[in-house]
């Protein structure tokens, strides 16, 4: 019996096609799985049909449902080099390993350890840099672990800060990965990319935990070669971390991701993509990029936002604030300006919209400084007629406005203005 369709022919001498497409939407939607077959071809296609079932099976362990189009752009650059930085550390791990069990009188031939250990503000606002951070400390205390063999009158002082040093990358690492999880997500599907991460991870430490014993049982008894494998890993490990965090585009605005796009916004009127603010933004600390002249348009470090009133107590710091205070009668943010720094006083009843525009604001009279007379003024000018359009503009190249991602504001402040009482000029 024959099916019969509108559009495909079923017929012995036709071909039959099926597509498949996922998406969010009916206006989002990408192929993902295509068949064409005929009669006279099926009984050929049976075989790569099954290769293509089991290929596909094997891909929902390791993959979110939906991919790609469930997942953004640089999901797999980043888990690529994701798990070859993994890859490195399990194998470094068995090599540390072998050192400290030396250390302590295990024999070589009688031991393997396993140890993990994950868990899951401003290491949102900053989660690429603290991603780093996180496994640099790792480094350090795997080095920590190898080292301590030749300093046997050390030896718990040395083993307990390798510990310290890794306890710190488990709160940083799962915090940081959280935020990229979220991140990552683009249907919802925050615990479907969790699932898949855990999934991609046992297979690096499987395959990790087997390179490292065959490298460990190699290099035994061998000082220079395990030294040598072992900086090598780290370096190929450091490497690795950063270009997994380079090819990160992140949508949500923090303070340095704000004041790039605000001072382009500002120059051309255009908003740049994540993908160009990516390329942008610092990944390392700043002290160690001083040398680097985008250095100079950082206006964010000029901001310092949820600043306590109480540093404004004596009459040098107090004129600056009375006189800021009749522009912000009906705002729930106070600016001053003071030595070229704009403190940003955050009102008790603000939200996550009166925060991010206060930071926006700040920015932009810290752009005015040295160009405006009445920083006040012309910065509120610009918030006035430009402020909504910069942030419709932002929505529609695919950044999150709902909030800004910083430091926790623990610092608010109340107050109330009098427009009977004389103003300070």
């Amino acid at each position: 019996m024959e099916v019969e369709s509108s559009s495909s022919a079923v017929t012995n001498n036709k071909i039959i096609t099926l597509e498949e497409w996922n998406g969010s939407s009916p206006t989002k939607l990408s192929k993902t799985f295509t068949i064409k077959a005929s009669h006279s071809s099926f009984s050929t296609q049976r075989s790569s049909a099954r290769f293509s079932y089991v290929w596909k099976r094997f891909l929902q362990a390791f993959v979110p449902e939906g991919f790609p189009s469930s997942v953004t752009s640089d999901y797999v650059p980043f888990q690529m080099w994701d798990s070859l930085q993994g890859l490195s550390t399990y194998i470094r791990t068995m090599l540390s390993t072998q050192a400290l069990l030396s250390a302590i009188g295990v024999g070589e031939k009688s031991a393997t350890v396993i140890g993990a250990t994950f868990q899951g503000s401003n290491l949102d606002s900053n989660a690429k840099r603290w991603r780093l951070v996180a496994d640099l400390m790792n480094d350090l205390g795997m080095l920590m672990d190898l080292v301590s063999p030749l300093f046997p009158s050390a030896f718990v002082v040395i083993v307990c800060l390798g510990s310290i040093s890794r306890s710190f990358t488990g709160v940083a690492s799962g915090a940081t990965r959280a935020a990229l999880t979220q991140h990552f997500a683009l249907q919802d599907n925050a615990a479907d990319v969790s699932a898949k991460e855990g999934s991609q991870e046992t297979v690096a430490t499987m395959v990790g935990m087997a390179l490292g014993m065959l490298l460990a049982h190699i290099t035994m008894e061998r000082p220079l070669a395990i030294w040598f494998c072992f900086l090598s890993l780290t370096l190929f490990h450091m490497f690795a971390n950063y270009q997994a965090v380079r090819c990160l585009a992140l949508t949500s605005l923090n303070p340095e991701r704000s004041s790039i796009l605000l001072q382009h916004f500002i120059k051309t009127g255009q908003v740049l993509t994540p993908e160009q603010v990516s390329s942008l933004e610092h990944i390392l600390p700043l002290q160690l990029t001083s040398w680097s002249s985008k250095n100079a348009n950082l206006l964010h470090l000029q901001v310092r936002l949820g600043t306590r009133v109480s540093l404004f107590q004596n009459t040098e710091t107090l004129e600056p604030l009375l006189s800021a205070a009749p522009y912000y009668a009906k705002a729930k943010y106070l600016l001053v300006e003071r030595k070229g720094v704009i403190h940003v006083i955050i009102h008790k009843e603000s939200g996550a919209a009166d925060v991010l525009k206060s930071f926006i604001h700040a920015i932009v009279m810290a752009n005015l400084i040295g160009k405006s007379k009445s920083l006040h003024t012309d910065s509120q000018s610009w918030i006035d007629n430009q402020y909504d359009i910069f942030i419709q503009k932002l929505k529609s190249s695919g950044w999150k406005t709902e909030r800004l991602l910083s430091s926790s504001i623990i610092w608010r402040a109340n107050w109330t203005y009098d427009p009977l009482e004389e103003k300070l000029d």
